[in-house]
């Protein structure tokens, strides 16, 4: 993706799906509708952190480029540049893989 002109605020960061196999053991094709949406994703932008009680800026834990897990239900979906990302806080994020 090149370069995206959107940067988020705050603890929010910008997360692109990761798409996982779309077959079964026995090659069936499963289609679009009847696939649940991956809760497996890339960071592609981050916030400059979030405040805390003095005021001191505390940064994110994730970089782009990570791979993460996050909820289910998760994050705002938006389009931007014609890519389908979302834009979630950084506390709705499980864990970083690898």
């Amino acid at each position: 993706m090149a370069k995206s002109k959107f940067r988020p605020l705050h603890d929010r960061v910008v997360v692109r799906r990761v798409e996982s196999e779309e077959k079964t053991k026995g090659g069936i094709i499963i289609p679009d509708t009847a696939k649940e949406k991956p809760q497996e994703g890339e960071i592609i932008a981050v916030g400059s952190g979030a405040r805390d009680e003095s005021g001191k800026l505390v940064p994110l834990d994730v970089k782009a480029g990570d791979r993460v897990l996050f909820g289910k239900w998760s994050g705002t979906e938006v389009k931007l540049n014609g890519e389908d990302l979302l834009i979630m806080k950084e506390s709705d994020i499980m864990g970083i893989i690898g």
